[in-house]
């Protein structure tokens, strides 16, 4: 019913996933399912029951598909594994899991955990291709009963004869041309090769016939560099920049970069660079962003960004926020492009998630560290897994932040190549460069600390997973995050800043009577403004009677809490209080002793000598010392000064501080 929210485009990207692989590769016709929830039963996933019937819709339909696949929900609650579980049993798990799959094999894991062990992740993922197995049955069945035959389409496959041909004329150069080791490099070496193909198709066909078979031409090129970069990697385990199989990219990572910001990190792989930065603000604090209007297409287009991140703003907790976000941009002069900037895409907000998820199970409770928290993840340059140098950075930034999270996590991802002619003959990539994820056959993300996973994501181009290869890529990231933490990350910052940014807003927290927030904001806000006008405080408070006062100024903090304090606290007989004579009589004075109660001070009451007028002793504005002596039946509260010189001033004094 308008612009999708964050949590629809990650459920469709979770539809997607499983699915987009399993249409022929020379399929080309637009397929578009729509999903739509009617009613929603807590208990039971709308999530799961989408991605079940997209596939069964496909399945029935005559669109070419290779399903069916199926999915369920996986929770790990008190040492035990649970499919599709409760809303209570959610709250309960330490292990939210998405996996999808066909009969033979897993074709989709999206998963957020508190530490998970490889080997319980394992096994999760089994337990769930145990129901995954019955859904497709299930699926199977109706599709024999009401399935449509499938289409026949317009096959978009690349002609074998020029392909034939460019790989002939070709091949050796482009096995050459793509082991260049710097991207820009390897980039300018296709381009060039690219014009000579169509420049000996020119001279051989002449131009009608090169524009008539220029798509198969631009497809040989591509299929030809794809099978080079397999064939390279498979069978000579040689990968495009010369690592070996199992090696990470050149790693740096550096904090406290910018000046101005509450926390800062940059993480650099190889030619991946993000920078991620902290915002720490109230719970309740919401910032409204801007956008630019783009009046018409340009051919030069200069953007001036100023995120709130820049002054140490921005953090948005409205009800259906969080306490902790991340958020990541991808802006297109990361990959050397110029296209204007119109928001965060499916993409970006599918990588901000992921991350979000991987640094969660970190995060300290709002008992330990009651800010709201907001990271943002620049990418900066990007050659491939820029959602786990996110994930790194984000760490980073979060700890010189003075966030005093529970451990370090650190991400990174392994990639894939088959043998098409032999599937159990693969070689698994650790830490995946864009060419390699381009030409790749999986994209295997893992977040984690030292001691378990927090976070899975994994796209594949293939027809599915086995369990081996699974196993293998759980322990090869948990080789390559040990080795990041230990030897990157941690010998720059090894924990968490002992204190926030002078630039943070400080946090003072008290517990006062639920019953008296009404008083401490007053009719129509009144009081609580005027205490926020008078310190320069923000303030939130809980309905269970929590207060929380932010300032960067310690004293106005301190001095916002007492003027709430004393609103909440009750007037008790034999209190003794500062106050503030407010209004002169000539039966006596008013006195406001704080929290917008007032009481009078009788004549009589002003001091043991004879007083004859008020004003002979008191004026308005006059900051004194009284004591309740009686509050009656109307709440009417009576004050004495008087009774404050009986005995010794010492004692008087100890009193009050003992009140």
């Amino acid at each position: 019913e308008g612009k999708p929210a964050d949590k629809a485009i990650l459920t469709s990207r979770a539809i997607d996933r499983p699915l987009r692989p399993l249409f022929p590769k020379d399929f080309r016709n637009d397929v578009c399912v729509v999903a739509t929830v009617l009613s929603v039963e807590q208990d039971n996933s709308p999530e799961v029951c989408a991605m079940i019937g997209a596939s069964a819709a496909l399945s029935i339909s005559d669109i070419p598909f290779g399903g069916p696949t199926a999915a369920v929900s996986v929770g790990y609650v008190d040492g035990n594994i649970i499919i599709n579980p409760t809303v209570a049993e959610r709250e309960k798990s330490k292990l939210n899991l998405t996996v999808a799959g066909t009969l033979e094999k897993i074709t989709m894991i999206e998963a957020g955990a508190d530490e998970i062990p490889n080997d319980i992740m394992l096994q999760a993922i089994k337990s769930g291709h145990s129901e995954i197995k019955k859904l497709c049955e299930f699926i199977s069945k109706i599709k024999e009963e009401i399935g449509k035959p499938k289409f026949e389409y317009k096959s978009f496959a690349t002609d074998v004869e020029i392909y034939k041909e460019v790989e002939e004329n070709f091949k050796e150069r482009i096995y050459k041309d793509v082991q260049a080791q710097d991207k820009e490099v390897r980039d300018a070496n296709i381009e060039k090769i690219t014009e000579d193909i169509n420049n000996y198709f020119l001279e051989k066909y002449g131009e009608e016939k090169v524009e008539e078979i220029a798509a198969d031409i631009a497809g040989s090129i591509h299929d030809l560099e794809k099978a080079c970069v397999r064939e390279m990697i498979l069978k000579e385990h040689k990968r495009p920049d010369g690592r070996k199989i199992d090696e990470i990219r050149p790693l740096s990572c550096e904090v406290g970069l910018l000046p101005r910001v509450h926390g800062s990190a940059i993480f650099t792989r190889g030619q991946t660079q993000v920078m991620s930065i902290v915002t720490l603000g109230m719970k309740s604090e919401e910032q409204m962003l801007d956008g630019i209007d783009e009046e018409e297409a340009k051919r030069y287009m200069h953007q001036y960004n100023f995120p709130p991140y820049s002054v140490g703003d921005g953090i948005d907790t409205t009800e259906d926020a969080k306490r902790y976000m991340h958020q990541y941009n991808f802006p297109s002069y990361s990959v050397g492009e110029a296209r204007p900037s119109r928001g965060p895409g499916r993409r970006e907000i599918g990588h901000g998630a992921l991350a979000e998820k991987a640094l969660v199970p970190v995060i300290p409770s709002e008992a330990e560290f009651p800010y709201a928290i907001r990271v943002v993840s620049e990418v900066l340059s990007s050659n491939g897994s820029t959602s786990q140098a996110s994930i790194c950075g984000s760490t980073l930034a979060l700890m010189d932040a003075g966030v005093p999270i529970k451990k370090p996590v650190a991400g990174i991802s392994t990639g894939l190549v088959t043998d098409k002619e032999n599937p159990n003959n693969y070689i698994m990539l650790t830490d995946i460069q864009g060419i390699e994820d381009f030409f790749g056959d999986m994209d295997f993300k893992v977040g984690g600390t030292k001691d378990g996973i927090t976070a899975i994501q994994v796209d594949i181009k293939i027809d599915g997973l086995t369990y081996d290869i699974i196993e293998e890529a759980f322990e090869r990231t948990k080789i390559a995050r040990d080795y990041i933490l230990d030897n990157v990350m941690l010998p720059v910052i090894s924990e968490p800043r002992a204190d926030i940014s002078k630039y943070a807003p400080r946090i003072m927290t008290e517990t006062i009577n639920p019953d008296k927030i009404k008083d401490v904001i007053g009719p129509s806000g009144k009081m609580i403004n005027k205490i926020i006008d008078a310190t320069g405080v923000k303030i939130d408070i809980e309905d269970d009677g929590r207060v929380f006062v932010y300032s960067t100024d310690t004293e106005s903090g301190k001095k916002a809490m007492k003027m709430i304090t004393d609103i909440a606290k009750d007037v008790e007989v034999g209190g003794i209080y500062d106050g503030v004579v407010t209004r002169i009589m000539s039966f006596g004075a008013f006195v406001d002793i704080g929290g917008g109660k007032e009481g009078l001070l009788h004549i009589s009451k002003i001091s043991s000598k004879r007083v004859d007028k008020v004003e002979d002793v008191l004026s308005v504005g006059d900051e004194i010392t009284v004591k309740v002596v009686d509050i009656d039946n109307q709440d009417r509260i009576n004050l004495s000064m008087k009774d404050l010189e009986v005995g010794n001033k010492i004692e008087a004094s100890e009193e009050k501080q003992e009140k």
